[in-house]
């Protein structure tokens, strides 16, 4: 693996051409510090994730860990036995990086969380605290609560009253959901991103309205001490009118001349889908139930605000093609576009929509070791008899919860390591929650000389179903070998009200971070107000 200075890699992300940097760390280490510009692709999971992520085999790939090089040296093994073949590491890792004067950034999907910040500076957009939605609510003011997440984070809480319609959705559905135009819309969130996102996207889309971002979404309100709405199923309406498509396909082209954004026809798409020099993602960005009825080949689900929310879960190239379309109403996919061309991409819109005649090229996925099976009863006769090491690959916080009586946890990067130090020569048996990350953990394995391991396949599910008992154990692993789990991101989740207020002076704080070059990447000039 070549290596690539602190200094060449901030050129290269700024040249104009195709880069990946790929932040092979796990979640945890990720989000404690990172480059601005990284894209989360932990070591766990590399294999299964880069094809997607990173389809061309030929670009610029640049790998970065913690700064000991031992993870993206591995990392860089795998990805050339896939048939990449311009791999890069960041010399010296994050370390390096901060070293010489540079920023590391906490947290995930930070350009999106700070492109949220700086469209809330750039457009001024309106806001409303919780303490005055209160006081709207008692002098019985008329107005609309819309929750711009999706329904899965809805459901689990909310500000009461609200109705989850995803933020891509919004100006496709408002006029389904709104018929008095003087009645104020609100927009909340969990945090701050998706509210002034969401507020912003009825803004620029001509939505007479008055509307305003709910400040801080449902942690501000929780922190008010102001109870949430748990298990709420109101959304917003299945179908859209026909005969008001007319009106919000005007305004959505208003919004493509506004920013510029190319329509093009299904031709010119397949024609860039087999170009080899450029790289182009797909991105279907409807609903789930409109998903799972049908797409393009070679098409991503990447949910209209979610893929604003966060662009590095599917876009691993940075100054690649986005083509993103809807049902060719052309209605959510221009909304859409114009975020991602404010974000500095390069996009366009599938004028034929999910209707569109696509010939993509199936992305090859990678060759994975078939392991031997252990049977819940044969495995706990090995236990009992202490002639199997069995090691649980899953999430480290649900191993605390429930895991095998007698399993080790362990991670992809350790595995060796574990397997050594727990095995004293006896068979490995994998469990964990998702059995094509125990195959890859077996390439580590094959790789170091062990021969004799076995699956144990769905994990404690199986497990369990067979009758046996679970253990929990409340510091195992400890904190510091939890790489797979930020604690300050997740605890807010939880009601941890301190975690809250980290979390929300963490986002207000982004932009205090950027520096110059790297704000150019973004497109939000002063005219578009």
């Amino acid at each position: 693996m070549k290596a690539l200075s602190a200094d060449a890699l901030q050129a290269a992300l700024h040249d104009g051409r195709e880069i990946a940097l790929l932040d092979v760390r796990e979640d945890g280490e990720f989000g404690e510090g990172h480059l601005l510009f990284a894209t989360p692709l932990p070591y766990s999971r590399l294999e299964i994730g880069i094809t997607a992520l990173v389809p061309r085999r030929d670009v610029r790939i640049v790998l970065c860990d913690g700064g000991t090089g031992s993870v993206s040296e591995s990392a860089a093994k795998r990805l050339e036995a896939l048939g990449y073949s311009n791999v890069y590491g960041l010399d010296g890792g994050t370390a390096a990086w901060e070293a010489s004067g540079r920023t590391l950034f906490k947290g995930v999907n930070v350009p999106s969380k700070l492109f949220g910040e700086m469209v809330e500076h750039a457009y001024h957009t309106p806001r409303i605290t919780a303490q005055d939605l209160v006081r709207m609510k008692k002098n019985g003011e008329r107005f609309h609560l819309f929750d711009g997440r999706p329904l899965h984070e809805h459901h689990k809480m909310t500000i009461p009253g609200s109705t989850c319609c995803p933020n891509a959705e919004l100006p496709y559905r408002i006029s389904s959901m709104v018929d008095d135009p003087a009645v104020p819309i609100i927009i909340n969130c969990a945090g701050r991103t998706r509210s002034i996102l969401g507020a912003q996207t009825l803004i620029n889309f001509g939505v007479p309205n008055p509307v305003y971002a709910l400040e801080n979404g449902t942690q501000g309100w929780f922190l008010a001490d102001l109870d949430l709405e748990y298990g709420s199923r109101s959304q917003y309406p299945a179908e859209v009118p026909a005969a008001s498509l007319p009106q919000l396909q005007e305004k959505a082209g208003t919004l493509m001349k506004r920013f510029g954004i190319a329509s093009v026809s299904a031709a010119t798409v397949n024609q860039w889908l087999r170009d080899p020099s450029r790289t182009t993602y797909l991105c279907d960005i409807r609903t789930p139930e409109e998903f799972a009825r049908g797409s393009l080949p070679g098409a991503q689900h990447a949910p209209g605000g979610q893929l604003i929310q966060a662009t590095d879960q599917w876009v691993g190239v940075r100054q690649a093609r986005i083509v993103v379309f809807d049902s060719g109403e052309c209605v959510r996919a221009p909304v859409v576009a114009s975020w991602l061309k404010q974000l500095g991409c390069d996009v366009a819109v599938l004028a034929e929509g999910s209707k569109a005649a696509i010939s993509a090229v199936p992305l090859a996925q990678p060759a994975l070791p078939v392991l031997p099976a252990i049977t819940p009863d044969e495995l706990d006769r090995q236990i009992q008899q202490k002639a199997v090491t069995v090691l649980d690959l899953g999430a480290s916080m649900r191993f605390r919860k429930q895991h095998i009586p007698g399993s080790h946890w362990s991670i992809r990067r350790h595995i060796v390591r574990d397997a050594r130090h727990h095995g004293h020569e006896k068979p490995v048996v994998l469990t964990g929650d998702d059995d094509t990350l125990l195959r890859l953990a077996a390439i580590d394995l094959q790789e170091a000389g062990f021969r004799d391991f076995r699956l144990l396949s769905g994990g404690l599910a199986t497990w369990q179903a067979a009758g046996y008992p679970v253990f929990n154990s409340d510091n195992i692993p400890p904190d510091s070998e939890c790489i797979d789990y930020l604690f300050f991101v997740h605890d807010r989740h939880a009601g941890n009200r301190e975690a809250m207020k980290q979390y929300l002076a963490w986002e207000t704080g982004l932009m205090q971070q950027l520096s110059a070059q790297d704000r150019s990447v973004f497109a939000l000039p002063e005219q578009h107000h």
